[in-house]
């Protein structure tokens, strides 16, 4: 492993953890690219906090749409994680579509602006976590991956929401509400409120219905994942992870608004091994 790859690697072992650990039982030759679309995810999510203001942001995220487009090492002006990118594009035939799409969707993380509907949340997840286990999926097994695009789509929504709860002592310290408008207003809140204060009175509600929305999208998946074939486990093993997550937000209640939710390491390695080693079983799988 060169030095680029090894700084690309250390990018995603510092800030995201769960997918760090799932590309190490991918196949070694496969694991630069998968640690390249890893850090790529994780330079992206990090553009607000790194650059705060949200047009210097969008900037930001031209500058990846332009590299990606030009698909060359120059483009990527000696960027490690931008070379590694345009490297995984270019070696495995990855679309660029999809990529401009994430990077459309991640413009919303610059702004305040609440999330406005169920369908809007779900588009965001399905073009961000979805799009990045199917781009992996394409890495490992191009052959394999396509049959499986619904079931990424599902894989994605629970994750990206289960994340997202996870981050909500970020959100609301930065005033973002990523739950949507007309779920609060079903459980008689706003935006405005819930990113204030304790939440206001329908906080329980609504951190319930987002719960349920993930682990709808969630049996969703489980319906479907005893079919995922060997090759292609490496890139749903972080959605193994996210049962645990939920049941630890459950468990938190009003907490999760203040404290990031977790589980311990050892818990998340059990995990993750179960289920490189023997997949996912038919109606009960984490």
């Amino acid at each position: 492993m060169d030095d680029h790859a090894k700084i690309v690697m250390e990018a995603v072992r510092a800030a995201d953890r769960d997918r760090y650990l799932s590309a190490l039982y991918a196949p070694e030759d496969k694991r630069p690219a998968l640690f390249a679309l890893y850090a790529f995810n994780a330079e992206i999510a990090a553009v607000r906090d790194r650059i705060r203001e949200a047009l210097p942001g969008e900037v930001r995220l031209q500058w990846w749409r332009d590299v990606i487009a030009a698909g060359t090492a120059q483009a990527a002006s000696g960027h490690p994680v931008a070379e590694a990118l345009v490297a995984a594009i270019h070696t495995y035939r990855l679309p660029q579509a999809a990529f401009q799409n994430y990077l459309d969707a991640r413009i919303f993380d610059l702004y305040d602006d609440p999330m406005p509907s169920r369908n809007d949340l779900e588009g965001y997840c399905g073009e961000t976590a979805g799009a990045i286990i199917q781009l992996a999926s394409l890495v490992l097994d191009p052959s394999a991956a396509p049959a499986f695009g619904t079931l990424a789509g599902h894989a994605g929504c629970a994750q990206a929401i289960t994340g997202l709860l996870r981050l909500l002592p970020l959100h609301r310290a930065r005033g973002q509400c990523f739950v949507p408008r007309e779920i609060l207003a079903a459980v008689g809140s706003s935006p405005e409120e819930f990113v204030t204060g304790d939440g206001g009175a329908g906080m329980a509600g609504a951190l319930a219905a987002m719960i349920a929305l993930a682990e709808e999208h969630l049996s969703a998946f489980d319906r479907g994942a005893a079919e995922i074939p060997v090759s292609l486990r490496p890139a749903y093993l972080p959605v193994a992870l996210t049962r645990a997550y939920l049941n630890r937000l459950r468990r938190m209640g009003a907490k999760a608004l203040t404290a990031h939710a977790d589980v311990s390491a050892w818990y998340r390695h059990a995990i993750l091994f179960r289920h490189a080693a023997r997949g996912w079983k038919p109606n009960h799988l984490t």
